[in-house]
């Protein structure tokens, strides 16, 4: 015969979330399995934080080679337009200094009386269309003399009312395009500031 049997000792398990007696909500008691589920759990998102720190890096990564691809294309985008418009102009300036002679023709032809019927429109014609691509005639008598832009080919005699050395004669008008391009220097003649009378 067997002695009587003893029972299993109950075990009564409190799951009540807040502790009757402090009212302060209580950690949950878990078995085994549940703690190495929550471990594993708790590991898994560490490993998803992890993996999420790298993948915003590599985002930042991108970001800045993104910006930086993005910068560099807008740049050789002006590089581009700017060398295009600097083409346009030396091709236009090529064209318009091959027309300088005729322009010259035409002005003397018109100051000796000699624009006349059909050829005053041809004339015209020209200077309509080097006007329309921005070239201009400069310098005028009285001028002051700037070497940039001016060849002195004689001396005047001295002029007592200038304070600066000035165009005493035009004999070869200068040619620029309105962008300030100097396609032809004037030919002129310099005249002296001079000792005015009273001196």
């Amino acid at each position: 015969m067997t002695g009587p049997e003893t029972p299993e000792p109950i075990t009564v398990t409190d799951k009540r979330r807040l502790d009757p007696e402090t009212g302060e909500a209580r950690k949950p008691v878990m078995g085994g399995a549940e703690e190495s589920r929550e471990q594993s759990a708790q590991e898994e998102e560490g490993q998803l934080l992890s993996d999420l720190s790298e993948v915003a890096a590599k985002e930042a990564e991108l970001l800045a080679d993104l910006q930086r691809v993005t910068a560099e294309y807008a740049n050789y985008r002006k590089r581009v337009d700017r060398d295009r418009v600097a083409v346009i102009e030396m091709a236009v300036a090529g064209v318009l200094e091959g027309l300088l002679p005729l322009l010259d023709s035409v002005e003397l032809a018109r100051q000796h009386g000699d624009l006349e019927g059909p050829f005053k429109g041809v004339g015209e014609g020209i200077e309509q269309l080097a006007d329309k691509h921005g070239l201009e005639r400069f310098t005028e008598v009285g001028d002051a003399f700037d070497p940039a832009v001016h060849d002195a080919l004689m001396q005047a005699p001295e002029n007592p009312e200038a304070s600066v050395q000035t165009v005493a004669q035009v004999l070869q008008p200068g040619w620029r395009l309105r962008s300030g391009r100097v396609l032809r220097h004037a030919a002129v003649a310099v005249a002296e500031p001079g000792k005015s009378t009273e001196e």
